[in-house]
C-alpha cells in the first residue's frame, strides 16, 4: 500500500490513499452488499414464487437469522480485536471465511423440494442461519480494517465514496442482472440456483485479493485489555456510536423497504415488471454519478449534515411513488428514480464513513483500538435493518391480503403496496435526519480528538 504523509490543523497524520487502493479497499463491500441485495430485492419474491413459501413466512426467514446475528457480530468483532497473529488481526478471518461465504450465499437459492411448507421453511431458515454466520466470519473482520487502515476525516469520506459506488454496483447486479442470469441459465429455481454459483464465486475473490495487498498497521496491534461485556457496555454508554447508530438503523430499514417492494410494486401495480430493471439501472447509475457531489460538499460542511440532506432529498422524491398511475408514461418513474437515487447515495455512504471517526474517539476514552467490536454491532445493525426492513414490507402486504396466486390483486393488497414503497421509507429517513441532527462528533472535534491521539502515541 503506498501512503503520502502530510500534518492536518491539530497535528495528526493524515494517509493520502490512491485512487487504486481505494477501489480495493471497497471490493469487498461490493460482495456483500450484492449479497445483502439480492436478498432484499429478489430473495423473497423466490421464496414466494419458486419455494412456495406464503409471503409472511418468506419475510420471516431472514428476520430469524437477524438473532442470531446480534450475538455473533459483536463476538466476531471482540475476536478479531483481541487476535494476533504475523499477518494481523483482521486478514486470517478474510481468508478463511471468503470460501464458505461464497457457498453459503448458493445454498440460499437452492430448492430442498420438500412437499411440507413446514421442511421448506425449516430448511430456508437454517440456510440463512449459515449464511449468517459466513457472513460474520468475513464482513465484521472488513468493516474493522477500514478505520485502521484510513485514519483521516476526508479521506474516510473519499474512501467511503468508492466503496458506495461500489456497493451501488453490488446492488445493480443483484436487481439489475440477477433475474436475468438465473432465466439465462434454466427454468425456475435451478436457474436461480445456478446463477447464485456463479455470484458466490464472486462475491468470494474480492476478499482474498485484499489479503494480497493490504498490510494492518502494527502501532494499532496493541493488546485489548477490556472484556467482551464491559466492551460491549462502553460502546452502549458511547453517546455518539449510539445516535450514529440509531441514524443509521433507521435508514438501513428504509433502503430495504424500497428494495423489497419494489418489484411487487412493478409487477402488480404498474403492470411493468420489465420495466424494474430499466428503472434500477437509471437509479444505480445517478446514485454513483453524485457521490463526488456528496464528497465535495462534505469537505465543505459536517458529515451529519450532509447526511441531513441526503435523507430530507430522498424523503421528498419517495413520496413520488404513490402518485404514479399504471397509465401515467414510463418517463414518469425513471425520472423519479434519478431524483431520489441522489440522496439514496449518501444516506448509504456516510454513516461509514462517521463510524470511523466514532472509533478515535472510543481509543481517546478506552486507549485501546476497538474496531472489531464497533465494526461488529455496525454489521449487525446493518443486517438487522434489512431484516426489518424486509419483514414490515412482506407482513404488511400479508395483512393487506397480497396472495400471489390472484391474477389481480384486491384493492387493499394494492394501497399497501404503493403506501409500503413510498410512505413508510419516507417516515423512517424523515426521523433519521431528524436523529442526525443531534449528532455530536464534528469536524472540528474529530481534529482534536486525533490531535490527543498523535500526542498520546509520540509520547
Amino acid at each position: 500500500m503506498h501512503f503520502m504523509t502530510s500534518e492536518n490543523a491539530a497535528g495528526a497524520r493524515q494517509t493520502e490513499i490512491r485512487v487504486p487502493m481505494k477501489i480495493l479497499l471497497g471490493c469487498p463491500d461490493h460482495g456483500l452488499t450484492l449479497a445483502l441485495s439480492a436478498l432484499s430485492l429478489v430473495y423473497v419474491f423466490f421464496l414466494e414464487r419458486y419455494i412456495g413459501l406464503s409471503i409472511g413466512l418468506a419475510a420471516a426467514v431472514p428476520l430469524i437469522g437477524r438473532f442470531v446475528d446480534a450475538i455473533t457480530d459483536p463476538l466476531m468483532g471482540r475476536i478479531s480485536d483481541v487476535t494476533r497473529t504475523r499477518f494481523g488481526r483482521r486478514r486470517p478471518y478474510l481468508l478463511a471465511g471468503a470460501l464458505p461465504f461464497g457457498i453459503s450465499f448458493a445454498l440460499l437459492w437452492f430448492n430442498p423440494g420438500f412437499e411440507s411448507e413446514f421442511f421448506r421453511f425449516a430448511f430456508c431458515v437454517l440456510v440463512y442461519v449459515f449464511y449468517s454466520l459466513t457472513s460474520t466470519v468475513v464482513g465484521v473482520p472488513y468493516v474493522a480494517l477500514i478505520p485502521e487502515v484510513v485514519p483521516g476525516y476526508e479521506q474516510r469520506t473519499s474512501v467511503s465514496a468508492y466503496r458506495g459506488a461500489l456497493t451501488v454496483l453490488g446492488t445493480g447486479v443483484a436487481a439489475v442482472g440477477f433475474r436475468p442470469l438465473a432465466a439465462y441459465l434454466g427454468e425456475g429455481s435451478v436457474g436461480f440456483f445456478q446463477a447464485g454459483l456463479l455470484l458466490g464465486i464472486w462475491i468470494t475473490l474480492p476478499f482474498l485479493v485484499l489479503c494480497l495487498f493490504v498490510r494492518e498497521r502494527p502501532e494499532y496491534q496493541q493488546p485489548v485489555k477490556t472484556s467482551f461485556l464491559e466492551g460491549i457496555k462502553m460502546l452502549a454508554a458511547h453517546r455518539a456510536y449510539r445516535r450514529l447508530s440509531a441514524l443509521y438503523i433507521l435508514g438501513r430499514v428504509a433502503m430495504d423497504i424500497v428494495g423489497m417492494v419494489l418489484l411487487f410494486y412493478f409487477t402488480y401495480w404498474l403492470l411493468r415488471p420489465g420495466d424494474f430493471e430499466i428503472t434500477m439501472l437509471l437509479f444505480l447509475g445517478t446514485s454513483i454519478l453524485s457521490l463526488p457531489l456528496w464528497v465535495y460538499i462534505s469537505r465543505r460542511t459536517d458529515k451529519h449534515r450532509v447526511f441531513v440532506t441526503g435523507c430530507l432529498l430522498w424523503s421528498a422524491s419517495q413520496l413520488l411513488i404513490l402518485l404514479i398511475e399504471p397509465d401515467w408514461p414510463r418517463w414518469v418513474m425513471f425520472g423519479g428514480a434519478i431524483c431520489f437515487a441522489a440522496g439514496y447515495a449518501v444516506v448509504d455512504m456516510m454513516p461509514w464513513s462517521m463510524l470511523a471517526d466514532v472509533v478515535d474517539e472510543d481509543e481517546l476514552l478506552s486507549h485501546e483500538r476497538r474496531e472489531g467490536v464497533y465494526g461488529g454491532s455496525f454489521t449487525f445493525i446493518r443486517k438487522l435493518g434489512g431484516a426489518i426492513g424486509v419483514f414490515v414490507a412482506g407482513f404488511g402486504l400479508e395483512l393487506a391480503g397480497f396472495d400471489s396466486a390472484l391474477e389481480t390483486q384486491p384493492e387493499s393488497a394494492l394501497w399497501a403496496i404503493r403506501c409500503v414503497a413510498s410512505i413508510v421509507p419516507s417516515f423512517f429517513l424523515v426521523l433519521a435526519a431528524l436523529i442526525a441532527r443531534g449528532y455530536s462528533l464534528d469536524r472540528a472535534e474529530h481534529a482534536r480528538i486525533l490531535g490527543e491521539l498523535e500526542t498520546r502515541r509520540g509520547g
